[in-house]
């Protein structure tokens, strides 16, 4: 909202007040000229600053970290995150895509806010080098993606700090009008979505009660158990950055958990709703149910779906119809380390 009206180089009520409101008009005008290129610049060189060092830590990197992945010093790096590069080449890009461990959502979304152009279309993500390392989980992995396809509900595959390593398509379908976003995709990272992505309100029903705060209870006791896991500190660093997601965390989440007991933030069960882009569905009610077995327990992963039915009110088809099935296949998502 602040960067939006900074934009438009809008003036106070009070500036307007004073000047007498022909002038007023006039000079709006003549300062939005003068100052919209300058705003627009600055405000597109913080959002690559951001972009950049979001995913770093996201990934629990350090600069030397990226640098050595870019085979460039650490210098030259520290250069590129803080937007002192002439020219934004598309080779630069792509390794900065491939040391971010970027999706081919994320790269697209990389291009656009770095040099204002897509990749090139040649290029794509190398799913191979996503999976992990052992053949039996790599083939597991894969079995399970067809698996997960079966399902006519939303479903993901998550690790501990949310990391997205499977989606199936009616999942894609539900989200399919979510607009890109550096860090906050709903198959790179679930968590990070809810709290900060601006579309994650026209999908998720009752978004900051039903949604954020249960979220932020689970994310408060699996910090509470890796304190010093990179990648949960540096979602916990977003929410401090964010004013209302800070409040929510330091003084609705105890007050939640103190109401509904700690049992409440456990991922399986909730019933929740959700507005699916389906106009079979529409609003529709939501129980989120987790399950593991021991080889996904043995990776750090869990199964989540979102159990679709009409809630009361007769919104959205019958309980049981399934969702119409989503146009694309499932794709393997950035399966996160095993170890870390």
């Amino acid at each position: 909202m602040k960067i939006a009206d900074r934009e438009k180089g809008e003036l106070s009520v009070s500036h307007l007040a004073a000047v007498g409101p022909s002038d007023a008009l006039a000079r709006s005008g003549q300062e939005a000229l003068a100052g919209e290129e300058p705003v627009r610049g600055t405000v597109r060189s913080e959002r690559r600053k951001e972009l950049l060092r979001q995913r770093r830590e996201e990934l629990g990197l350090s600069q030397e970290d990226v640098a050595a992945r870019l085979r460039i010093s650490v210098r030259a790096y520290g250069n590129w995150e803080r937007g002192l590069v002439k020219e934004w080449t598309d080779r630069k890009l792509l390794a900065l895509a491939q040391a971010l461990e970027m999706s081919e959502r994320q790269c697209f979304w990389l291009f656009r806010v770095m040099a204002d152009r897509d990749p090139p279309q040649s290029w794509r993500p190398s799913e191979e080098s996503r999976l992990p390392d052992d053949p039996a989980q790599r083939d597991y992995l894969r079995d399970y993606a067809a698996l997960m396809e079966a399902v006519p509900y939303p479903s993901f595959l998550v690790d501990h700090r949310w990391d997205v390593a499977l989606t199936n398509s009616a999942f894609d379908q539900l989200f399919q009008s979510v607009r890109p976003h550096p860090t906050a995709l709903p198959d790179d990272n679930f968590l990070r979505f809810v709290l900060f992505h601006p579309d994650a309100a026209a999908v998720l029903e009752d978004h900051e009660p039903a949604w954020c705060v249960p979220l932020l209870a689970q994310f408060s006791t699996a910090l509470a158990a890796a304190p010093e896991d990179a990648g949960l500190k540096s979602i916990r660093q977003d929410i401090a950055r964010d004013p209302f997601m800070e409040a929510a965390y330091r003084y609705g989440v105890p007050h939640w958990l103190g109401t509904y007991g700690p049992q409440a933030a456990e991922r399986d069960g909730s019933v929740r709703a959700v507005r699916h882009p389906d106009p079979r569905w529409g609003r529709a009610r939501c129980r989120l149910v987790a399950e593991n077995g021991p080889m996904l327990d043995g990776m750090g992963f869990t199964r989540i779906t979102l159990v679709l039915s009409a809630p009361q009110g007769g919104y959205g088809p019958p309980v049981g119809t399934p969702p119409a099935p989503a146009q694309q296949a499932p794709r393997l998502r950035a399966v996160p380390p095993l170890n870390d």
